[in-house]
């Protein structure tokens, strides 16, 4: 069975084609604000171009530190595109660290997983205080995999005091069955290991977080991530008629609920 499209959103989204350039352009002004007022430090957390993350200070001591991590299918955007999603984190008091990281087909997700790993131990060693992390789409995959046992060194883990997987990929067997998987390579083997519905149920709360005008098979995905993790303290949340391309949008709101989910107020 093709499930291409299935998992393809933005050929179902009105107006798709405009949302990367508004994305883009609103991350290039608050970008510039942030530099201006000196509360933008860009650093390496590994050899290549795209192994960086920016991080985002708020005014007075950062209460702890989110980490974003944005999404594309692996295959496309960079963190210079969603900088603007740091505000509502930021006006609530937290430092914002916003990774890039190398993409499909030049690397495996595996290998993006163990970067985004790195990036996170990077980030949190610049922020005392409790981490939250949160990531849409495939950022949502990659942000849930931090939860897999041994993945992130423990006094970083340790400090993890919540997740909110956004529109997550949970289970990545599907994604074999589409035309993506030109450019992903997975076998069956790397979707397996990969797929969060695989990991023990991990103890730190998490907020599985998805539109609820999204294609089904992103209902499905949060769903059964909510299923695999019901062991531990996991709830899935439909924001009603919100798609994949908007359901990120509160982020930017210090009081929206997405947002107050990722900070935990």
């Amino acid at each position: 069975m093709d499930l291409s499209d299935a998992y393809a959103n933005a050929a179902h989204i009105e107006g798709a084609a405009d949302y990367p350039p508004r994305w883009s352009a609103a991350a290039e002004v608050f970008r510039a604000e942030m530099q201006a007022a000196g509360r933008l430090r860009s650093l390496s957390y590994g050899e290549g171009e795209r192994q960086a993350l920016d991080l985002f200070l708020p005014e007075g001591t950062p209460r702890g530190l989110v980490v974003f991590v944005h999404g594309g299918y692996w295959l496309k955007f960079d963190r210079s595109v969603w900088s603007h999603l740091a505000a509502g984190p930021l006006a609530q008091g937290w430092a914002v660290a916003m990774p890039s990281y190398d993409l499909c087909p030049e690397v495996r997700i595996s290998e993006i997983t163990r970067q985004i790993a790195t990036a996170v131990t990077v980030a949190a060693g610049e922020v005392a205080g409790p981490l939250r992390l949160t990531g849409h789409s495939a950022g949502g995959h990659l942000v849930a995999r931090m939860l897999a046992p041994g993945l992130l060194p423990a006094p970083v883990a340790e400090r993890i005091a919540g997740v909110v997987p956004i529109s997550p990929l949970s289970d990545l067997a599907p994604l074999m069955q589409t035309d993506m998987n030109a450019g992903l390579k997975l076998d069956a083997a790397e979707a397996e290991a990969e797929s969060p519905i695989h990991q023990p149920a991990p103890q730190v709360p998490v907020t599985v977080w998805v539109g609820g005008d999204e294609r089904p098979v992103f209902l499905d995905q949060a769903r059964w991530l909510g299923e695999a993790w019901s062991g531990g303290d996991c709830d899935v949340v439909i924001d009603p008629g919100l798609h994949h391309f908007n359901v990120i949008d509160g982020l930017a709101e210090v009081s929206s609920p997405l947002c107050r989910a990722v900070t935990g107020d």
